[in-house]
C-alpha cells in the first residue's frame, strides 16, 4: 500500500471512494433515497476544485487503484481551541481494518504538523461505528453539535488530540 499526496489527475477516482464509502459506511444510518442520489460526477467535480487547497492524501493498492484518502487543514470554526482538523477520511469497505485508516490519519497529522499546527479534531457521526477507530488513536470527546444529512438530524460528536504529534509518532 502506497501513500502519497494526491495530484488533479485522482478526482475521479477520490470520487469514486467517497461516494462508494458513504453508501457503505452510512447503509442503515442515512437514507437510502439520500445515499443514491449521491453522484461521482459531482463529487469529482468538487474534488477537482479543492485538490491543492488543504492536505490531501490517497491510499493506492499494489495495482494503483485509490483505495482511500485523507485531507485535512485549519480547524474551520475557531470554537475549540483546536488549531488543526481532519476533514475527511474514507476508504473503501473490502480495505478496513488493514491500518490503511491509521497511515492516513498519521500522514494528515504529519501535514499539519510540518504547517505549524498543534492539535487536531475530527467530526464524526455518533451513529457512524468508525467512532471507535478515532478513540484507539487516542481522540477524546471533545463536542457534540446536530448536522442535517438528506433531510434528517445527526448528532456529530468531535473526537480530538491537544498534541499531534502523538498521532504522528
Amino acid at each position: 500500500m502506497r501513500i502519497r499526496e494526491a495530484i488533479l489527475e485522482d478526482a475521479e477516482a477520490i470520487a469514486r471512494v467517497h461516494v462508494d464509502s458513504w453508501r457503505t459506511t452510512y447503509n442503515g444510518i442515512v437514507s437510502d433515497a439520500y445515499l443514491q442520489q449521491l453522484s461521482y460526477e459531482q463529487r469529482a467535480e468538487n474534488w477537482r476544485r479543492g485538490i491543492g487547497r488543504n492536505a490531501l492524501v490517497v491510499a493506492e493498492d499494489e495495482s494503483g487503484k485509490i483505495v482511500g484518502f485523507a485531507t485535512g487543514g485549519k480547524e474551520r470554526t475557531g470554537n475549540y481551541g483546536v488549531d488543526g482538523e481532519l476533514y475527511a477520511i474514507y476508504l473503501l469497505q473490502e480495505v478496513q481494518g488493514q491500518g490503511i485508516g491509521k497511515r492516513l490519519t498519521k500522514e494528515i497529522a504529519r501535514n499539519l504538523k510540518n504547517q505549524g499546527f498543534s492539535s487536531m479534531l475530527v467530526w464524526v457521526l455518533e451513529l457512524n461505528p468508525s467512532k471507535n477507530f478515532y478513540k484507539s488513536l487516542g481522540g477524546k470527546p471533545l463536542a457534540e453539535t446536530m448536522i442535517e444529512i438528506g433531510g434528517e438530524n445527526f448528532n456529530e460528536i468531535a473526537y480530538y488530540w491537544e498534541d499531534i504529534g502523538k498521532i504522528v509518532d
